[in-house]
């Protein structure tokens, strides 16, 4: 394969960048970046990570995904055992099956705030809450062929305080819209209920996923590598999406897989192969090589 940061379209500027050295700790987003189209992991990335922490890089996995549907990659994390998930709001150890470590919920209040402002600005958006203990969503909702058997009821109803599930934190709203664009969609939730949450997406679909206020992948994994003396300038990202936009640029080092969205690959100085071509086993192999 050709290296990373040398694929035979790239710039000038990019061909002749020097490599960046060699990272305390490698951050990697999941669906379309580590994970193939297939939602498994490739043995040649497995064999990257292990290499990666037998050489003292630490790892952690930062996806949009709930805890529960980590079992793709539990089998790969080493040392800390710990990965970020629902795009910041909880840190989870995979040794232990998923177990919260840290929570940084969305306030009810807000939650349905955003709701409220949605239904006015956008007629026909669906809506489920993912908490810690699983996820409840609209009958309008597209079904989640992951999470059979989800309570299925009004936002306003999952969100109450009389709500059976009510004690246990939202960790996201997600808000889906049959007939606006993706971006066009983010793009209005933001003009409009961007004071109650923060709002990303990391679907193909008009998908938003909203957290509380300044959580988001950038800002949990600041706190994690905080905790472990590490800078940001010690930290290699990898993504594809909106949702990995602000842990690249916080990261000293990012990459945007090959196959990432238009304002990933403006935000980011590194490119890589798609995830389908192993694009981040292709960039840890080559940083090891060194």
């Amino acid at each position: 394969m050709t290296p990373a940061t040398e694929r035979p379209n790239a710039p000038a500027t990019e061909r002749s960048r020097p490599a960046p050295p060699r990272p305390r700790l490698i951050a990697t987003d999941l669906d379309g970046t580590l994970l193939r189209d297939d939602k498994t992991v490739s043995d040649r990335t497995v064999a990257a990570l292990a290499a990666a922490e037998r050489a003292g890089i630490e790892v952690f996995f930062v996806t949009g995904r709930p805890a529960r549907w980590m079992d793709v990659v539990s089998d790969h994390v080493h040392g800390h055992g710990l990965a970020i998930c629902a795009n910041g709001a909880a840190v989870v150890d995979l040794h232990q099956g998923g177990l919260p470590i840290e929570v940084r919920p969305l306030a009810a209040d807000r939650a349905l705030a955003v709701v409220e402002t949605l239904r006015e600005a956008a007629p026909g958006t669906s809506f489920a809450v993912e908490r810690s203990g699983g996820i409840f969503y609209e009958p309008q909702y597209p079904p989640l062929h992951l999470d059979p058997g989800a309570i299925i009821a009004p936002a306003e109803k999952l969100l109450h305080d009389g709500f059976a599930h009510a004690g246990t934190p939202v960790l996201k709203l997600l808000a889906h819209h049959r007939e606006l664009a993706p971006d066009a969609f983010l793009q209005l939730a933001r003009s409009v209920a961007g004071a109650y949450g923060d709002f990303t997406r990391s679907s193909p679909s008009a998908l938003l996923e909203v957290s509380g206020r300044g959580v988001s992948k950038a800002s949990t994994l600041a706190r994690c590598c905080a905790q472990r003396g590490i800078s940001a300038e010690e930290v290699m990202a990898f993504g594809d999406m909106p949702n990995d936009l602000e842990m690249l640029m916080w990261a000293g080092t990012s990459y945007a897989m090959a196959n990432a969205h238009p304002d990933v690959l403006a935000a980011t100085s590194h490119r890589t192969g798609a995830n389908t071509e192993d694009g981040v086993a292709a960039v840890i192999e080559r940083i090891l090589a060194r």
